[in-house]
């Protein structure tokens, strides 16, 4: 199927990290469509690293959101900052996490990546495996916004791999890179970029 540049191109700047969603359920199907998505993003020697684990169920969410909150609770207590931020950011991750009608935990392994002697190059297939699942996770939120779906890329699972891998029972070699929250936005959001100029050299 053929698409017009310019058609895409409006498709990208119309995409939206939203994180408050209404009480709807997602469609039958669409998690297949983002799944689906997902896994034809490019990946370093075609290993296709991404691991997913969704999450639904309320109790479940609520659980991670609370064992996650209480991890950024004693980071953000052990940088000193006072009671009033720490309950607002903790409120916040809270509420973002558990209110979202589905959860995606994006996961990485490198158990078929290529290995080497040193650890050097081993670094550069983890990082080959890492940058493989974002793309995975970049075809997410583009797939959930042509559903007319609400996402957003939440980073915190890197600040506490071992906690959320514990929570969700997780294959020892599953690690956590990122959680995509779904569901129907709740209100609209606007935000500009910098132009690709002032992010760019000519050599």
């Amino acid at each position: 199927m053929e698409i017009q540049p310019q058609d895409l191109l409006k498709f990208f700047r119309a995409r939206r990290s939203l994180r408050r969603y209404q009480r709807r359920p997602i469609p039958e199907g669409a998690l297949d469509q983002l799944l689906e998505a997902a896994i034809w993003a490019p990946s370093a020697h075609n290993r296709q690293p991404w691991r997913f684990v969704i999450v639904c169920d309320q109790a479940k969410k609520e659980g991670l959101a609370r064992a996650m909150g209480a991890k950024l609770r004693a980071d953000l207590e052990a940088d000193g900052l006072p009671e009033p931020v720490i309950e607002e950011d903790v409120g916040r991750s809270f509420e973002r996490i558990s209110s979202a009608p589905l959860m995606i935990l994006l996961c990485m392994t490198v158990s078929d990546m290529d290995t080497y002697p040193d650890e050097k190059r081993n670094g550069h297939e983890r990082s080959m495996a890492i940058q493989s699942t974002a793309m995975a996770g970049q075809n997410i939120l583009l797939m959930a916004s042509s559903l007319g779906l609400g996402a957003c890329w939440m980073c915190a699972p890197l600040f506490c791999p071992d906690l959320v891998g514990a929570v969700l029972d997780l294959p020892p070699d599953w690690q956590a890179q990122g959680m995509i929250t779904i569901g129907y936005p709740s209100g609209e959001r606007t935000r500009g970029r910098e132009n690709w100029e002032t992010r760019a050299l000519w050599r």
